[in-house]
């Protein structure tokens, strides 16, 4: 029993040395984690915010928001519009738990045995990435749920980050 304390305890510990946290960050290459752009147009960008493993959805989505929100405060821009998104991964949904029966017949002797285990992703879970395609304007903001204004949103999900 103590050696089976002494496993899982080493496990949990190397799960939670394997999960590095999420920064708003450039990313370094093209799988990891951090934001990235792609300049379309004049105005007009595609920004990718890959999370590291297991981050979750909101936080994904709100670093790519604030990214756009970085590109059109630099740029001279007062508000942007996402005009298209997607998501790419799935988020895990935690460890799992499993139960098993088995038996055997050894000729004389037969047995029966019952297990219950667990596993955890080592790895943190899958990583996440959001790609948003946003158009950039000036002057009034037009209305529309998927219309943001670059400052105001810097500064409220700026702080969270």
């Amino acid at each position: 029993m103590k050696r089976l304390v002494v496993v899982a305890a080493a496990a949990l510990s190397l799960a939670a040395c394997a999960t590095a946290p999420t920064l708003y960050q450039p990313a370094a290459g093209p799988q990891a984690v951090g934001y990235s752009e792609y300049r379309i147009e004049p105005g007009r960008y595609r920004v990718t915010f890959r999370g590291g493993p297991g981050a979750p959805p909101q936080q994904v989505m709100d670093y790519a928001l604030v990214r756009a929100a970085d590109l059109a405060i630099s740029e001279g821009y007062d508000w942007f519009r996402v005009a298209d998104r997607f998501t790419e991964g799935r988020p895990d949904r935690g460890p799992r738990v499993g139960v098993g029966v088995g038996g055997g017949d050894y000729g004389y002797r037969s047995g029966v045995s019952l297990g219950v285990g667990t596993t955890f992703n080592l790895g943190g879970g899958p990583s996440l990435s959001t790609t948003i395609e946003v158009v950039m304007g000036r002057g009034e903001r037009p209305r529309g749920g998927d219309v943001y204004d670059a400052k105001a949103l810097r500064r409220t999900l700026g702080e969270r980050i």
